[in-house]
């Protein structure tokens, strides 16, 4: 790994490239391509209604199908390409800029016209589910090259409502549930923290920074930004708790009209997951509490706190960092890193840093956390908020495996790269797994006892954390059915599912009572959580086969990420004898943890 310098990170951090997609949101590039958009949506929707693409129970099925079919196909992923684009341009406008007021208006005319294509899948499943999709994929080629997503439209089926009823949802989502979401995005990326640090002084910053303080050497500010943040999310919590209310509202009327079980049913379903598998994952993960306690023991005890590790002190520097990781090592990094494994990986690394897919600059009105968008072809735009950690090295690692991910899929059809969450997450994990054994290889004393830290701060939120988000979602949905939760009501969930994850491990007087309005999961995607820790054990699963024999996993890596819209989890993971229903697979996987948990308790016992 290079040497980290000792400089704070610049603030001239890069800003993500946009104008090669198009030169502004009221240019004339982008007006022809909306309008050629709305157009091409009225065309397929005149193609559905003229193809008889619709759920009507009692048509029989008809020799011209599988040429209907086809056509169908091809013309719904080319509007869905379309589609994309415009999408992820404009929402890279609005995620780094709340106050865009034109982006955000622009969005809000796509949702709608976006709205049309939920409704017109939502036929194509029926369609698809009355004529059988075996019939279809054996007499068609291109129904043939998407037989896994006829396959999944033909059981979806079983789980849409009348035509009436899913247009009518496809319109109403647009003024619900995304219009909530927006509003938690718009409110959070725009949201002042006033920190009153110890030596008198007061500094008010957007509360996106105020948490990436979180790693900052200094003790005191550290506090002093979590004092902060607590103050800003309780003055916004009211709006916030109504977006969750009608957010989730919505969900669990949505599924009971489907006729899932719960939402929870309807997530696992999405991400082509059953629930025996997110029971032996999740049975793994906690048994696996009581060695992560003794993590957070080991470093409360580094950190001087008799009573517990405080939340403040969760993602707190210990042993030799060496310094502020300036933006050019994180770079230079993560780029030697992903040239040991692969030239094809290194080489995406450059192209995302030499044709600034990246925006790493925190900032006023622009969302906090991360992610990545593919955007057209094999191109990528990926949002961190650097804050000059091995921390947000890894996090940039991530979010630039699932750029990888993306260019694999390049030359698969919309339809056919619709990858799951719990897949989703392949990639970027691997990618992560990569940059945590490179930083280990050579670190001794001090320093690996800081690269350590920085690997267990990253699984201990997707193991721990994570759970305790599930609990609090499934909590939520429980008591949803029977009425709207208060803002004090959310904040006790919330307490009692981090009580039950980290349990002793914390200090419970500075639990987080509102890491609900801080997380976009919670308005987005319903149980957008337990798939990151399916991502990091089948990371570290995967890792295993590649120290076994790399050039056998180099051989078959690219074809299982460019597979993973084309198959289920089960099915993908068999690739690499992988048994995802097994309680031991995970295990397997958290004993790599667990072994990294017992080296740093015994150096920080040592030092």
């Amino acid at each position: 790994m290079p040497v980290v310098d000792n400089a704070a990170p610049t603030s001239d951090l890069p800003v993500w490239e946009l104008a090669s997609l198009f030169p502004g949101p009221q240019s004339r590039e982008f007006a022809a391509a909306q309008e050629s958009l709305e157009a091409a949506i009225v065309r397929l929707r005149a193609l559905y209604d003229e193809r008889g693409v619709r759920a009507e129970p009692q048509a029989a099925a008809t020799s011209a199908d599988p040429a209907v079919v086809g056509e169908i196909l091809t013309a719904t992923n080319e509007v869905l390409a379309d589609s994309r684009t415009l999408d992820a341009y404009l929402h890279g406008l609005v995620t780094t800029d709340a106050r865009d007021d034109v982006a955000a208006r622009l969005r809000s005319q796509l949702q709608t016209q976006q709205a049309v294509l939920d409704s017109l899948a939502a036929r194509f499943d029926r369609w698809v589910g009355r004529l059988g999709a075996a019939r279809l994929i054996e007499a068609s080629p291109v129904a043939a090259d998407h037989a896994y997503p006829l396959a999944r439209a033909e059981l979806s089926a079983r789980h849409r409502m009348g035509e009436g009823e899913e247009d009518l949802l496809a319109e109403l989502t647009v003024t619900g549930a995304k219009a909530w979401a927006r509003l938690h995005s718009d409110l959070t990326s725009r949201l002042p923290a006033t920190l009153h640090v110890t030596d008198g002084t007061t500094e008010t910053m957007p509360v996106t920074q105020a948490r990436a303080l979180a790693t900052h050497p200094d003790a005191a500010i550290r506090r002093a930004a979590y004092d902060a943040e607590l103050r800003a999310w309780e003055g916004a919590a009211v709006p916030l708790a109504a977006a969750l209310n009608a957010i989730k509202g919505e969900a669990t009327a949505v599924a009971r009209r489907r006729g899932w079980a719960d939402p929870l049913a309807a997530a696992l379903w999405a991400n082509g997951v059953d629930r025996a598998t997110l029971d032996a994952m999740q049975a793994a993960a906690r048994a696996s509490f009581g060695d992560f306690r003794r993590y957070l023991r080991a470093k409360a005890a580094l950190l001087g706190h008799p009573a517990g590790l405080p939340w403040w002190d969760l993602m707190a520097p210990v042993g030799a960092t060496g310094g502020t990781v300036t933006w050019s090592v994180a770079t230079s990094a993560v780029a030697d890193v992903f040239g040991s494994y692969s030239p094809q990986l290194a080489g995406l690394a450059t192209r995302a840093f030499d044709e600034r897919w990246v925006d790493a600059q925190p900032r006023d009105g622009k969302v906090g956390g991360a992610f990545c968008m593919a955007v057209r072809g094999s191109e990528s735009r990926v949002l961190v908020n650097f804050d000059g950690s091995w921390d947000g090295t890894q996090t940039l690692a991530h979010e630039l495996g699932h750029a990888y991910h993306n260019s694999v899929l390049a030359d698969r059809s919309p339809l056919q790269r619709r990858t799951p969450m719990a897949l989703a997450e392949t990639a970027s994990i691997f990618c992560e797994t990569l940059m945590a054994n490179s930083a280990l290889r050579d670190a001794e004393g001090a320093e690996r006892l800081a690269r350590l830290d920085t690997d267990l701060v990253g699984s201990c939120q997707v193991v721990v954390d994570i759970d305790s988000r599930f609990r609090f979602e499934q909590a939520v949905f429980d008591r949803r059915c029977h009425g709207t939760l208060g803002v004090a009501e959310l904040c006790e969930l919330m307490t009692e599912a981090q009580a039950a994850t980290y349990g002793d491990g914390l200090d419970p007087a500075t639990y987080h009572p509102y890491m609900w309005a801080v997380k976009p999961h919670y308005y987005s995607t319903a149980f957008y959580n337990w798939p990151y820790t399916f991502g990091l054990l089948f990371g570290i699963g995967l890792h295993a086969r590649y120290a076994a024999d790399p050039d056998r996993f180099r051989a078959g890596y690219d074809d299982l990420l460019a597979a993973t819209g084309l198959g289920s989890a089960a099915e993908l993971a068999a690739r690499f004898d992988i048994d995802i229903t097994s309680v031991a697979f995970w295990d397997a996987g958290l004993d790599v943890i667990r072994a990294r948990i017992d080296e740093f308790v015994a150096l920080a016992s040592a030092g």
